[in-house]
């Protein structure tokens, strides 16, 4: 590539492709010699695809405090797949708890990671 680049004007898109390229070539060969690394990303782009279609949704929340509602439960949601808890029977069993009178001094007991080792109840 460093030939190549020097045979085309360094004024090109193709120079400034080939440029690109050689900066990030530990990047961009790192899977020759790592056998783990996945030779695309589509991978991880499907696992971030959900949340970037709820930041593209929360511009339309209404005001600046309901896109702030919005980032919270939206947290809430992500940390609940993360942790393996079903993000609706957490939400519905938080919101239950927090009506029935759940002391404040016990708010890390309502976080998703909390809720990762123990059954949630259905509620009809």
């Amino acid at each position: 590539m460093h030939a190549k680049l020097l045979l085309v004007s360094q004024k090109s898109k193709l120079a400034e492709a080939i440029r690109y390229a050689l900066s990030r070539w530990a990047g961009l060969s790192r899977f020759l010699d790592d056998g783990r690394v996945e030779i695309d990303s589509n991978v991880v782009e499907r696992a971030i695809r959900p949340i970037a279609l709820s930041r593209k949704n929360a511009l339309f929340a209404g005001s600046d405090g309901g896109a702030e509602h919005w980032a919270v439960v939206a947290s809430l949601v992500e940390t609940c797949k993360l942790n393996g808890v079903d993000p609706q029977a957490y939400l519905v069993d938080v919101i239950a708890r927090i009506v029935a009178g759940h002391p404040q001094s016990q708010i890390d007991d309502l976080l998703p990671w909390a809720y990762a080792s123990q059954p949630l109840k259905a509620v009809a």
